[in-house]
C-alpha cells in the first residue's frame, strides 16, 4: 500500500492547535491544580498561540498571498487552512476568557488576589496612583498624532496600543492619536508596593498597566477632549529569514534580523469588541491587514504576562516544589568522572537534579587533567552557569571550542551576548553549518588520566540550561564510551571544522542517517512480526509530521507491529483506522512538567534497541538541522527507560488518546488512577529514603 489517502492524515497546523487546547484544559479542569497553576497555564496558552501566529500563521498568510493553492498532505490549501485556524482560535480564546474571568478572577478573589480596576479605587487611592503615573510610567510614555502633518505610527511586534479620539474642543473634529503601552514596565501593578495603598488588609490587589495609562490621559493631552479609547494589540510575522550565503558575518546578521521583526508584516489585530467601525477600519487600511486578520476580544489582551502572578508569596495557590534527587551528590561526593569511569549514568529530569550537568562542566574548567571541552549550545537563558564555566575554562588556557546556534528562535539575543563573551576570553566559537541550524546536545570533554587520554561525553534529550530543567522532562546520559566518542570527536570536526564525515558508527545524525535508520529500524520490526508476530515499537517525541515515516508506521501496522506513541504536541498519523494503524496507539501527556524526551523503542526481537535524543521525527529536525541520536548500550539504562515509557502509557489522569478521527478525549480508566508525572516525585521520594543513612 502507499498511503497517499488524504484522509489517513492529520493537518499540521490544526494538530498544533489540538495541543494547544490541551494546554488550555489543564486551565479549564477546576481540579486538575491549585489556582496560581491554573493560571500558569492561561498565560501558556496564551504564549504559544501568540508565537503561532508570529510563525506558523504568517507562513501560512505568505503562502496564500502567493496565490499558492497546493494542498498538503491532508489535503488542505492555504486559504482553508487560514479560515479552519481562525475558527478553532475564536472557539479558543472565548473558552480562555470565560475560564479566566468567570471561574478563575472569582476563584483567586476568594482567596485574597484582586483584579480592580482604577474607577473602582477610592479617590485617595486614585490619586496615589496618579502621582505614581506621573513619576514612574509618564516620562516613557510617547503619544503619536496621526494626521495630514504626522505619518501613521509605526507599531512593533506584540504592541500593546490605545487608539484614542481627541479634538481641540467640543466644535472640533475628532483627531486621532495612538499612545502605546510601555512594554518595559510590568503589565501587572501590584498595588501594595505603590507608595499611597497602606491598607494593610492582607488582599494583593493588581491593576492592568493599560488601565492606569487610559485613566490618566489627561496628562498627555492636557486642553484637550478625550473622546474615547480604544485598546488594540498587533502581532507582527516575526520568523527571520537568513540568506547565509550573503551573510559575511553571521552575527551582524542575525543582529540584524532580529530588529527586523519589529517590521514584520501585521498578521493578527486584537481589538475591544466596542472598538466603533470608523476607528477599527483606520487601523486596518494603515496596518494592512483584512478581516480574517482582526479578532475582536472581550477583556485584557496578551495574557501570557499572568506568568507574573507565579511571583506571589502564595505556596498554597501552587504545585508543592519538587526537590530533585541528587544522584552524583548522594553516591560519589559530586566527583563525576569517577562516577561515569564506573558505568554510564542516566539522569530523568526534573526528576533528577539538572546540576550535575552544570558541575560536569564546572569540574571540568577547574580540573588541571582537562585538556579540552567540545560543546554545542542552543538555548542556555540569560544567566547561563555553564557558559561561565566555558568561559573560566577558557581563561585557564584549555581548549575550549563551543557552536553556537544563532539561530535558535526567540533565543538569538542571550546567543549573541555568549557567543562574544565566549570569543573574549579566547574560547573558539564556531556558528554551524550553512543552512542548517545546529539543535544536537552533546558535550566532549578531554581529559589526562595514567598519561592517556580519556574522552567523556554528556549527551542529552534537552537544552543548556537549568531554567529548563527544573519544568521539562528530558534525559542527560553520561558515558565514556569509545564508539560513541569518536562519532561525537568526527561531529565535532565536522561542525567547526571543514570536516566531510558522514558515515558514524553508532550515533544518529540529522541530515545524514536519521530518517534512514529509523525506518530501518521500524521495518525490521516488521520482519520481527512475520517471524515471530512480536514486533514492538515505542515512540515518545514533541512531534511527529514526517511523511515518510508515518508510511513506515502504516507499513509496519498493517504487518501486525504494535506500536505506541506518545507524542506531546504534532501528530499527522491517524491511529485506530481498519487495516492501515488498527494496531498503533497515540497519547498525548500535558502536566505540571513539560514533556521533552525524546525516546525510540525497539524491541528487535528480544535485543532491544533504544535511542534517546533531540530529534523529533519532523522534516525540519531530519532535513534542516544537525540533530542527534544516541544509542544507549547499557542494558539496566535500557530497561529504567523502557520502565519510564511503560508507566508513561499507563497513565490515565494526565494522558490524552488520540482517536481515528483526530479528536483527543482524555483517558479517564477504571481505578488504581495513573498519574505519571505524581508517580516519577513519589519514586523520587521513594529513592531518596533509599539512599538516606
Amino acid at each position: 500500500m502507499c498511503f497517499t489517502d488524504t484522509s489517513h492524515y492529520v493537518n499540521r497546523e490544526l494538530s498544533w492547535l489540538c495541543f494547544n487546547q490541551r494546554v488550555l484544559e489543564e486551565a479549564l479542569d477546576t481540579q486538575a491544580h491549585p489556582l496560581l497553576e491554573r493560571v500558569k497555564f492561561i498565560s501558556i496558552f496564551s504564549s504559544n498561540l501568540d508565537e503561532y501566529f508570529m510563525i506558523r500563521v504568517a507562513g501560512i498568510e505568505d503562502q496564500f498571498e502567493a496565490g499558492i493553492v497546493d494542498r498538503t498532505i491532508d489535503g488542505h490549501t492555504p486559504s482553508e487552512q487560514l479560515e479552519k485556524i481562525r475558527t478553532m482560535v475564536l472557539l479558543q480564546l472565548s473558552q480562555r476568557n470565560k475560564c479566566f474571568y468567570l471561574d478563575l478572577v472569582p476563584a483567586l478573589k476568594l482567596e485574597g488576589v484582586e483584579f480592580v480596576r482604577v474607577s473602582d479605587l477610592s479617590a485617595k487611592h486614585q490619586k496615589a496612583l496618579s502621582l505614581y503615573f506621573r513619576k514612574e510610567i509618564y516620562p516613557v510614555l510617547t503619544p503619536l498624532a496621526f494626521d495630514t502633518g504626522h505619518p501613521f505610527p509605526f507599531m512593533s511586534n506584540l504592541s500593546l496600543n490605545l487608539a484614542i479620539e481627541i479634538a481641540d474642543d467640543e466644535r472640533s473634529e475628532l483627531k486621532f492619536a495612538r499612545v502605546k503601552v510601555p512594554g518595559i514596565l510590568p503589565r501587572l501593578l501590584r498595588l501594595d508596593e505603590i507608595r499611597g495603598f497602606d491598607d494593610n488588609d492582607g488582599i494583593i490587589r493588581f491593576i492592568w498597566l493599560e488601565d492606569l495609562v487610559e485613566n490618566n490621559l489627561a496628562q498627555l493631552f492636557p486642553k484637550m477632549r478625550i473622546t474615547r479609547a480604544h485598546l488594540f494589540r498587533l502581532i507582527r510575522d516575526a520568523d527571520v529569514e537568513i540568506e547565509e550565503d550573503e551573510a559575511g558575518d553571521l552575527l551582524k546578521t542575525i543582529e540584524k534580523g532580529i530588529r527586523s521583526r519589529r517590521y514584520g508584516k501585521v498578521v493578527r489585530l486584537d481589538i475591544t469588541t466596542a472598538m466603533p467601525v470608523s476607528v477599527r477600519k483606520l487601523l486596518m487600511k494603515n496596518l494592512g491587514v483584512a478581516e480574517r486578520n482582526v479578532y475582536e476580544i472581550d477583556g485584557a489582551f496578551g495574557l501570557g504576562s499572568l506568568i507574573e502572578l507565579l511571583k506571589i508569596d502564595r505556596s498554597d495557590l501552587k504545585d508543592e516544589p519538587c526537590v530533585p534527587f541528587k544522584p552524583f551528590e548522594e553516591q560519589f561526593d559530586t566527583d563525576i568522572f569517577s562516577a561515569i569511569r564506573v558505568k554510564d549514568r542516566l539522569l530523568y529530569h526534573p526528576y533528577d537534579s539538572f546540576q550535575p550537568v552544570v558541575d560536569f562542566i564546572s569540574q571540568a574548567a577547574l580540573d588541571p587533567d582537562v585538556l579540552s571541552i567540545k560543546q554545542t549550545l542552543y538555548r542556555v537563558g540569560s544567566n547561563s552557569p555553564i557558559v561561565k564555566a566555558l568561559m573560566m575554562a577558557a581563561e585557564a588556557g584549555k581548549q575550549v571550542a563551543v557552536l553556537v546556534e544563532l539561530k535558535a528562535r526567540f533565543d538569538e539575543g542571550n546567543n549573541i551576548i555568549w557567543a562574544r563573551a565566549l570569543e573574549d576570553v579566547g574560547a573558539h566559537v564556531a556558528y554551524g553549518l550553512p543552512g542548517l541550524k545546529t539543535h544536537a546536545k552533546l558535550t566532549l570533554i578531554v581529559r589526562r588520566e595514567q598519561k592517556k587520554l580519556k574522552r567523556y561525553l554528556h549527551l542529552g534529550t534537552g537544552n543548556y540550561n537549568p531554567a529548563t530543567g527544573k519544568i521539562y522532562t528530558d534525559y542527560s546520559l553520561f558515558t565514556a564510551n569509545e564508539q560513541l566518542a569518536n562519532d561525537v570527536a568526527e561531529l565535532f570536526n565536522a561542525l567547526t571544522g571543514y570536516s566531510k564525515h558522514t558515515e558514524y558508527r553508532k550515533l544518529l545524525v540529522s541530515p545524514i542517517n536519521t530518517r534512514k535508520r529509523i525506518i530501518e529500524m521500524i521495518e525490521r520490526e516488521v520482519e520481527w512480526s512475520r517471524k515471530e508476530m512480536k514486533g514492538r515499537i515505542v515512540m515518545k517525541m514533541n512531534s511527529l509530521v514526517d511523511a515518510q515515516t508515518i508510511r513506515a508506521l502504516y507499513r509496519a501496522s498493517c504487518e501486525g507491529v504494535k506500536i505506541d506513541l506518545i507524542i506531546r504536541g504534532i501528530c499527522c498519523l491517524k491511529p485506530g483506522i481498519p487495516g492501515i494503524s488498527e494496531h498503533i496507539r497515540v497519547i498525548s501527556v500535558i502536566g505540571r512538567f513539560l514533556e521533552h524526551s525524546r525516546a525510540y523503542y525497539f524491541h528487535n526481537g528480544g535485543k532491544d534497541e533504544l535511542y534517546l535524543g533531540s530529534a523529533d521525527i519532523m522534516p525540519r529536525n531530519l532535513d534542516d538541522r544537525v540533530e542527534t541520536l544516541f544509542p544507549v548500550f547499557d542494558k539496566a539504562i535500557i530497561r529504567i527507560v523502557k520502565t519510564h515509557l511503560d508507566l508513561i502509557l499507563s497513565d490515565n489522569v494526565k494522558a490524552w488518546e488520540m482517536s481515528a478521527e483526530a479528536s483527543y478525549s482524555k483517558i479517564n480508566n477504571e481505578d488504581p488512577k495513573v498519574n505519571s508525572q505524581t508517580l516519577f516525585l513519589t519514586r523520587l521520594d521513594q529513592k531518596k529514603n533509599v539512599m538516606s543513612p
